[in-house]
């Protein structure tokens, strides 16, 4: 029997899964590449992470680069895009009276690292209603015209958690560059779900996952740098990789003392760049997730994923227009304006008893979601899925009135 895409996916036979976008869903044989590397590296664990790791995060990194029109020197992989946003907004150096500019979709996480950082040192966290229905023929305008002379960065998701909804961020990255003002894109949804070419998107920090729509296993994700402003980060732990520019320096100036035999050896883990050496080496952790994502790469080009995404969004978006038709209430975006992933507005005082009710009962994974007043069914689309996926969510929300 031909396999089917879903028999190419560790995922439960038992459950219909419309939940990718939480923390996606590894194929087969892209885990089967990430446990290769995770023995590769038991076998000599001291050859593996001391003298072989930054070659081999190096080939990772140009990978992902090469799919994401970017150049590897200007990425480096994080644990997740939290981490990345965590990274950007401890290395601003945010001042009292300082303003950091956002909008009200954005995921809480991400809310609550601007919180805490910007509170630490009297800065302003401040988000812009972007009301819906969403016109995103406005949605620059209306962040400009927040934006005062305090204003130091602007963060927005690409792809928004809760709401579903694309964000037009390449026009208000190219806006907040002719005003001096510094963009962060979280674009925890946005790699592998959306084409995604970093340089066209002009951001000044970009971070994104690599394990939910790109494939990849658990743990992987990357933050972009703009050229020239890799020097200004600070990673989560200081480690060598700090302290690499002070050893070649001493090296310079003492030769003969063992120091560039040593400098040579931490630059084998530690990288080159200032952004590897920031970023790279946080002391000793499993690499595998990161250097298995060109496998999760490979993996969508071979299954044809431009046409794979384009037939997913043609499923989500006539899921909810036959669920609108039958619940009598509006979309909140035009069809253009989401991706694999859409939030469909349904009539509910209890979320998480809806959610939970159509897991108990039919199987369904599948969050609900709220913005403001208004609740949604988000339903990730993904290759995996199939009509009769969609078909048995529609059928379980007619049967709980919603």
């Amino acid at each position: 029997m031909h396999p089917t895409m879903r028999d190419l996916f560790l995922l439960d036979p038992d459950t219909v899964f419309l939940n990718h976008g939480s923390f996606g869903a590894c194929p087969i044989e892209v885990f089967d590449a990430f446990q290769a590397w995770q023995r590769e590296m038991e076998r000599n664990p001291v050859a593996f992470l001391g003298r072989r790791s930054g070659t081999l995060l190096h080939h990772a990194r140009q990978r992902l680069a090469e799919a994401l029109g970017a150049d590897a020197d200007d990425l480096a992989f994080v644990p997740n895009a939290t981490t990345g946003v965590n990274i950007v907004a401890r290395s601003l150096g945010l001042q009292a009276g300082d303003e950091v500019l956002t909008t009200d979709h954005e995921y809480g996480a991400c809310d609550a690292t601007w919180r805490v950082v910007c509170g630490r040192v009297g800065a302003h966290y401040r988000a812009v209603q972007v009301p819906l229905p969403f016109d995103a023929g406005t949605f620059v305008a209306q962040l400009l015209a927040a934006v005062t002379p305090r204003t130091r960065l602007i963060f927005v998701s690409h792809i928004t958690s809760t709401t579903a909804l694309t964000f037009p961020v390449a026009a208000l990255c190219a806006a907040a560059r002719e005003r001096g003002i510094a963009t962060l894109i979280d674009g925890a949804h946005a790699p592998g779900q959306l084409a995604l070419d970093l340089a066209a998107v002009g951001a000044d920090f970009y971070t994104g996952n690599c394990h939910k729509w790109l494939c990849a296993p658990k743990g992987a994700a990357f933050l972009h740098v703009r050229p020239g402003l890799g020097q200004e980060l600070e990673g989560p732990v200081v480690s060598w990789g700090h302290v690499a520019a002070e050893l070649a320096a001493s090296a310079d100036t003492a030769p003969g003392t063992g120091r560039r035999e040593v400098l040579q050896a931490l630059q084998a883990y530690t990288g080159r760049t200032p952004l590897e050496q920031r970023l790279q080496w946080q002391g000793t952790r499993d690499i595998a997730a990161f250097l298995a994502v060109p496998a999760a790469i490979d993996f969508q080009v071979r299954h044809g994923w431009p046409a794979r995404r384009a037939h997913c969004h043609a499923m989500a978006a006539a899921l909810q227009r036959r669920v609108l038709a039958r619940n009598g209430l509006v979309a909140m975006a035009r069809e253009t304006d989401f991706a694999q992933m859409v939030a469909i507005p349904v009539r509910c005082d209890d979320p998480e008893g809806l959610r939970r009710r159509l897991y108990d009962r039919h199987r369904i994974e599948v969050p609900v979601t709220q913005h403001g007043q208004a609740r949604f069914v988000r339903v990730s689309v993904q290759a995996y899925n199939t009509e009769a996926d969609l078909a048995r969510l529609e059928q379980a929300l007619a049967e709980a009135g919603v």
